[in-house]
């Protein structure tokens, strides 16, 4: 690690936030002559290429700057007065809990951008969509970086309208219903999740996350925690997407084009879970306690759920679409991410953090390989793509193949892979939860999750079976293109992360131990 002062860090925190929103605008003007290469349209695909790139650049020089003896400090900080009427403050900070999914919202951006540039979706003009994809990450980069709770509600609601755009323009068949779905639900719960807010900041007297985790305020009785949390709970729930508020997930991944389905899986379904554990672990804890147990309920209904829709997807003559499965296994994913921020245990919440990390660099990828393969071969429809044998990836491009059959046992969580230690981790959490929580109840959800675990193993191998395996066809023209150069560039991050992370958890785990035990011992004062 490199030793760089706290001003410095000041700086790139706020120039990975703001540079975004300020490339998005610039996007929209006429490009330089000298700028524009062989057309107009690629400027602006290079432009995006180069804002995330530098964004990448500045991230990655953070972690390298980051106090890693110390990840549960807030380091980076920035606090400026915004609204001084209502206390309202510009307070952007980075600990061992935000680090990590700054990081992996960089990177993701930065690979969609590139694939973009040389795969990008038919649709409107590329200026719109370059900016999009850049307020895009902007919000959410800020998500995870501000401190305040207005502002985080703020950085939260960005999202929103360029991913609708996303969908509704540059989306597939039937893209308008789902942006509209899509747009509704996250609205909905917004609303309520503001007025959660409100009632925090206004009761304890400041909106600060970081006074609010440590110091006491006697008026958050619980009474008013309970109605918070329920409040923002909600909110946080309909963006992870907790069943059954999910409804709104596969049609909008179905929808979406490949660069916007990975981020929305890789990305902003990180943003409801990281409330859980940023706002309410810490600041409502009598709360969380009371509803812990529903918490922990739905989320192994979900876990359940998800992985007997994508079973009833696989399966031959159902006509199930590879994207919208990979979106329902993002529900069961998710589910193990929400029963160990259940369990309120340093163990459950450090396993859904991690979950979280390897679910967007895993699902990432899976929707980067789907969307290369429909490219490929104009669909997603199993049935198609199967036929009577299976599809045969593995004889008609070996490496494509290859890819999808490594991140779908990534997938199900091969230990060695980054998939394993989350799903486990939020078990182990679950199966000894926080005092105050029943014991029996989470050995159940523990026992339930458990084996979804094996459904979730059953539909990605027939999935595997189905597209990878099979007779190769003999006919001319039965070989696919496998693997280009852009995608090569675009996927190896994805895979070495995995594998790393797999191999090494202490990478994150370091990172998140000491900022979790932290958090939560500030929450039981």
């Amino acid at each position: 690690m490199i030793d760089i002062s706290e001003s410095v860090m000041q700086v790139l925190l706020g120039f990975i936030v703001v540079a975004p929103l300020i490339g998005a605008v610039t996007a929209l003007l006429p490009a330089p002559p000298g700028l524009k290469g062989k057309s107009p349209e690629q400027a602006v695909l290079r432009h995006g290429v180069t804002v995330t790139g530098a964004v990448l650049v500045a991230a990655v020089v953070l972690v390298l700057g980051f106090d890693h003896d110390q990840p549960s400090k807030m380091q980076a900080t920035t606090d400026i007065s915004w609204i001084p009427a209502l206390d309202v403050r510009i307070h952007l900070g980075i600990d061992g809990i935000s680090l990590p999914l700054l990081v992996l919202t960089a990177l993701l951006t930065f690979l969609c951008a590139l694939y973009s540039f040389f795969k990008m979706p038919s649709g409107p003009s590329p200026k719109a969509f370059v900016a999009l994809v850049l307020v895009l990450e902007s919000g959410t980069l800020a998500t995870f970086a501000v401190l305040d709770l207005l502002l985080f509600f703020l950085a939260f609601e960005t999202v929103l309208i360029p991913m609708y755009f996303l969908i509704a323009r540059w989306g597939g068949e039937e893209r308008t219903r789902a942006a509209w779905k899509f747009i509704l639900y996250t609205l909905l719960g917004s609303v309520v999740m503001l007025l959660g807010l409100l009632l925090i900041g206004i009761k304890a007297g400041t909106f600060d996350m970081v006074a609010l985790a440590t110091d006491s305020h006697p008026a958050l009785t619980p009474s008013v925690q309970v109605v918070a949390v329920l409040a923002i709970g909600t909110g946080l729930a309909v963006k992870t997407p907790m069943w059954p508020l999910h409804s709104w997930l596969p049609d909008a991944h179905t929808a979406a084009p490949t660069v916007g389905s990975v981020l929305l899986a890789g990305v902003l379904l990180k943003m409801g879970t990281y409330g859980f554990v940023r706002i309410l672990l810490p600041v409502a804890p009598d709360g969380m306690s009371t509803f812990a147990p529903y918490l922990a309920a739905f989320a192994v209904v979900g876990i359940v759920y998800g992985s007997l829709a994508c079973l009833a997807l696989a399966r031959q003559g159902a006509k199930g679409d590879l994207k919208r499965l990979i979106a329902y296994s993002s529900v069961g994913h998710m589910g193990f991410v929400l029963l160990g921020i259940a369990s309120m245990t340093p163990t459950g919440v450090n396993g859904a953090l991690f979950a979280n990390i390897a679910h967007g660099l895993i699902t990432g990828l899976l929707f980067f390989l789907v969307g290369a393969l429909k490219d490929r071969t104009g669909t997603t429809d199993l049935d198609t793509l199967a036929q009577a044998t299976g599809a045969a990836l593995y004889g008609r491009a070996p490496r494509l193949g290859g890819l999808l059959a490594f991140a779908a046992v990534a997938s199900l969580g091969l230990p060695g892979l980054a998939g394993f230690w989350g799903e486990m981790l939020a078990l182990f959490g679950a199966f000894d939860p926080a005092d105050g929580l029943s014991r029996p109840a989470f050995l159940t959800f523990t026992a339930i999750a458990a084996f979804g675990t094996l459904l979730t193993a059953a539909y990605l191998l027939v999935v595997v079976r189905r597209v990878c395996m099979g007779a190769t066809p003999q006919e001319e023209g039965a070989r696919l293109t496998d693997v280009r150069a852009y995608e090569f560039a675009a996927w190896t991050p994805l895979v070495v992360l995995t594998v790393v992370t797999g191999l090494w958890p202490k990478t994150l785990l370091g990172l998140t131990d000491p900022a979790v035990q932290q958090l939560l011992a500030g929450g039981t004062r």
